[in-house]
Parts: structure tokens; C-alpha cells; sequence
């Protein structure tokens, strides 16, 4: 009896355990969302972004956050969600690296507007 009780056990934790590594962490991709922001406003308050470009990307981060949000609905995120957003995450770095790199700037002493 004890035995069968601890065959159940084990199986009953392999299971768990397996179930969890099934399942995506959502640490990285909220780590991306807050290196984004903060690469968006650094930019932002160096003059390399625009206005306009700003709320561009903010836009841009927006929908992302609501597909991440759509995602998470069900309470995890499957491997091919987590890449998904992987991909949304990396063309939106990918953007904002051209939008700093481009030759539009915020004139120099004009004061920094919006957000």
C-alpha cells in the first residue's frame, strides 16, 4: 500500500514539473519592455527621438503589451507565443535603433515636449 502510495507520488511530480517546463517565463519579455521604455525616453530626452517618433514607438509598444496580454489570458505562455513575442520585441528594438540613428533630431534648445 505505501509503496503504490509513493509510485503515485513521484508520477504526480513528474507530471507537475513537466507541466511548468512546458510553460514560458513572462520575465524576459517584460525585462524587454523595460529596456525598451528606457532606451525610448533616453532617446527621448537626448533629442535623438522626436516627438512624433516617440509616440511612434510608444504606439508600437502598446500593441505589443496587448498581444503579450492577450497571450497571458489563458494564465501561460506556450513556446510558440513566447517567440512570437520574442520576434514583436526584436523588430520593435530594431526600430527604435533606427529612429535614434536617423538624421531628424529635436532642435537644440527647444524644449523637450510630450512625454
Amino acid at each position: 500500500m505505501n509503496v503504490s502510495k509513493i509510485i503515485t507520488l513521484a508520477a504526480a511530480m513528474l507530471v507537475g514539473s513537466t507541466a511548468l517546463a512546458s510553460a514560458h517565463s513572462v520575465k524576459p519579455v517584460d525585462k524587454r519592455f523595460e529596456k525598451q521604455a528606457y532606451s525610448i525616453e533616453q532617446g527621448r530626452r537626448s533629442g535623438k527621438i522626436t516627438w512624433t517618433e516617440g509616440i511612434k514607438l510608444r504606439a508600437e509598444q502598446r500593441r505589443i503589451a496587448a498581444v503579450r496580454n492577450a497571450y497571458l489570458a489563458d494564465g501561460r505562455l506556450t513556446r510558440a507565443e513566447a517567440r512570437d513575442l520574442r520576434q514583436r520585441q526584436q523588430a520593435a528594438r530594431w526600430h527604435i535603433i533606427a529612429e535614434k540613428n536617423d538624421s531628424r533630431r529635436r532642435l537644440f534648445g527647444l524644449p523637450r515636449v510630450g512625454r
